[in-house]
Formats: structure tokens, sequence, C-alpha cells
């Protein structure tokens, strides 16, 4: 199996058992995670350099309105999609097997988590990654310590307080908040 294959397979949802030859693909996309975000960081990079840095560690390109402020941790890299005006602020960690999808306009607030690998319940498959996509709509603020679970849809123009952990899908135009988030107020 290739690695482009794997990437599709966990983006569609597909587990992938212990020991197995797409779990194999996941360790060969984390070593070259782990060696890019090394480098970003390592030391000081100018905003152009950031960019191409990351452009290599997701695979595609990102656009001159695209900002990050290190460090940044994944361990894959290749299943995030990141749109126009996107700002990710220091120490996020990006867990993206199953693929993270970042629309227009996004802020990420310090520290984020989002993390699309779930295991079994079961001993005998703990092992196993158990992907689901998260996908954030655009405009939306995610505030510094939040983490958004395994198949997590926020919609257009939301905001995830800091420090809410969202577990289910938040509606657009709605400030969420809580261990579970819970929406709390609408947005205008």
């Amino acid at each position: 199996m290739d690695i482009q294959e794997a990437l599709e397979r966990l983006r569609s949802g597909e587990t992938a058992k212990a020991g197995s030859e797409m779990h194999c693909c996941m360790h060969v996309l984390a070593q070259e995670a782990l060696q890019i975000t090394a480098e970003v960081n390592g030391g000081y990079h100018e905003p152009c350099e950031l960019r191409r840095l990351f452009s290599r560690l997701i695979g595609k390109p990102v656009l001159e309105t695209f900002a990050l402020f290190p460090p940044f941790y994944t361990e894959c890299g290749k299943n995030i999609f990141i749109g126009e005006n996107v700002f990710i602020n220091c120490g996020c960690h990006f867990q993206d097997q199953g693929g993270i999808y970042i629309g227009d306009g996004c802020l990420i607030g310090s520290y984020v988590v989002m993390a699309t690998i779930n295991h079994g319940l079961n001993p005998t498959e703990r092992g196993d990654n158990r992907p689901a996509p998260i996908h954030i709509g655009k405009n939306v603020w995610i505030g510094s310590h939040a983490t958004v679970l395994p198949g997590v849809t926020v919609g257009d123009n939301a905001i995830i307080a800091a420090g809410a952990v969202v577990t289910k899908d938040i509606p657009s135009a709605t400030l969420a908040a809580g261990v579970p988030a819970r929406p709390v107020k609408s947005i205008e």
C-alpha cells in the first residue's frame, strides 16, 4: 500500500488495525512529520519560511495569507487541509490522520488540540486506530486550550470557548463552551 492510498483510507474512516500495512504507513508518516516539525520548532523562521515548511509538512501549498506561530505538533500532517486567511497560534497539536479541514478566516488559539483518532474499547482492539475527520467551518474562532474530538463539525462563524472539549457538532453562528462543550449563545 502506498502512502497516498493509506491517507485516503484513513480519511474515509477505515480502521487501521494494529500491525497492519496501513498502520505501518502511519508510522512512516509520523517519522516524516516529526522531522519537519523539529525543523519548524527548532528556531526562528521568517513567515515565508514557515509557510514553506508547513507546506512541506502537509504536502500541499498554503497561501500567503496563512500564518503560524510555532511550536506546532503533528504525527501525520498530510491530512491537514487549510483555507485562506487561517492563523494557528503557538503550541497546537493536530492529530490529523482522519483529516482536519479548516475553512477560510479561522483563528486557532494557542494549545488547541484536534484529535481525529480513537481506539477500540475492547482491550484486544486497543491498538487499532479508528479515524474520523474534523471539519472547521469558515470564520471559526477556537479559543486557547480547547480540544476538538474525532468526527466533529464546527459550523461557520462559530466560537469555541477557551478550554472547551468539543465532543459533538456545533451549529453555525454559535458560541460553545464547557466540558463537554454545549451551545451557550447564538452569535448575530
